[in-house]
């Protein structure tokens, strides 16, 4: 089997990944609310805890496969996640259904950092950019259909689906897995791949070390950001949806539109590199970000907050691929870098909700407060983000480009 056959393969299990993931973690809050009675504090404080979890996991995940083999960190990782969420069918109270949660977090953190390792191996820049596409397409849209249709899954299936559902597609990852394994042992060593075509602008255009580097850890903070606003939403979308006097079907359809929004967002910077390396881009996402986060949120209006969806995605979409391309693009440890990226999302994934948690506890008669705790701690990023930028071009030029 040739290189590109297996990482054909390797996009299939990140699809199945996704879709189990984005299912099960996505509507774990309404699960909580409808089972037992979660409000938006304690899922924030539960999305704090997944998030905690995720940013250990995945830089521990990001090592492990690294240094212990790509396919045993998949194999180890499918098996954790569909024997925890088998757990999930049979235990009853709130305390067990968390414990079971953070296993499948611990058990997804051997996963991402080893797939996105795995279709970056032996690539150059330019065919990086082309597969780094191909994954961000492959994971966002497979997971906004999961988002899309989860709502009218647990309607119809009953709350069950939301484990029987994910284990039924970890146990076909798992077997694709292994055949991708004995494929990858009877075939050659892949080589380093070189583009058919001529060398184009992502190839050509030189970046200093210290360049391409300070744009890395941009991206690493820029992106923990766009996790806080991602998870703090998603613990309150069950809020959002009772606000706006939407049934979980219906929460399905309409807070999904941002996930469509990255997923075209990702085809677009798939196709056109010109944004690589270009602060102005990251810049103008973080403000969309931090805006229509807060619209998302505080608007008891359904067509806004469609729209400010559309915004919403397009920025974490810029932000997301930012991370992800630089982290492969800069260094040869895959894994670990892979391993970085998503415990960045750990970070973000804690701090927003933690943030809002505590804001709801300390001061749950002011309206909207969770949302603007919240939304001061992204605009500190985005001073943050800023400081970065300008200290390294005073350092370089005196000015930003």
């Amino acid at each position: 089997m040739s290189a590109r056959q297996l990482k054909t393969g390797y996009f299939v299990i990140e699809g199945f990944n996704s879709f189990a993931t984005v299912l099960y973690f996505y509507y774990f809050y309404f699960f909580m609310q409808a089972r037992f009675g979660f409000g938006n504090e304690a899922n924030l404080v539960l999305a704090a805890l997944n998030g905690f979890a995720y940013m250990v996991g995945s830089w521990w995940g990001g090592r492990f496969a690294q240094r212990h083999g790509y396919f045993l960190s998949l194999k180890l990782g499918f098996t954790v996640m569909a024997l925890a969420l088998a757990v999930g069918c049979v235990v009853h109270g709130s305390g067990a259904q968390i414990a079971v949660m953070l296993t499948v977090v611990l058990g997804m953190c051997l996963t991402w950092p080893t797939l996105e390792a795995l279709v970056s191996e032996n690539e150059t820049r330019s065919n990086l950019q082309r597969f780094v596409g191909i994954y961000n397409v492959i994971w966002a849209g497979t997971g906004a259909l999961a988002y899309f249709v989860g709502g009218a899954l647990l309607d119809h299936l009953g709350l069950q689906s939301l484990f029987l559902v994910p284990i039924v597609v970890l146990v076909a990852q798992l077997a694709l897995t292994f055949w991708l394994e004995l494929a990858a042992k009877s075939s050659p060593p892949p080589a380093k791949i070189t583009p058919p075509e001529a060398h184009t602008e992502a190839d050509t255009i030189p970046h200093a070390p210290a360049e391409a580097k300070m744009f890395l850890r941009l991206a690493w903070l820029s992106n923990p950001f766009a996790y806080i606003a991602i998870n703090t939403l998603l613990a309150v979308m069950p809020g959002v949806a009772q606000r706006l006097g939407l049934s979980t079907t219906l929460a399905g359809f309409c807070c999904s539109v941002w996930c469509f929004a990255r997923v075209g967002a990702f085809f677009g910077l798939w196709f056109w590199p010109g944004w690589h390396y270009r602060f102005r881009w990251l810049l103008v996402s973080f403000v969309i970000l931090i805006a229509t986060f807060a619209v998302i949120l505080t608007v008891p209006n359904l067509a806004v907050v469609v729209v400010a969806q559309l915004l919403f995605g397009g920025a974490i979409g810029l932000i997301y691929y930012s991370s992800l391309f630089y982290s492969m693009d800069v260094g040869e440890t895959k894994g670990e870098h892979g391993g970085i990226h998503e415990a960045a999302i750990g970070l973000g994934n804690f701090a927003g909700p933690a943030v809002g948690a505590v804001t709801l506890h300390y001061l749950p008669h002011a309206a909207n407060s969770g949302a603007v705790a919240v939304s001061v701690l992204l605009v500190c990023g985005l001073a943050g983000l800023v400081a970065i930028r300008w200290r390294a071009a005073a350092v370089v030029s005196g000015g930003i480009p």
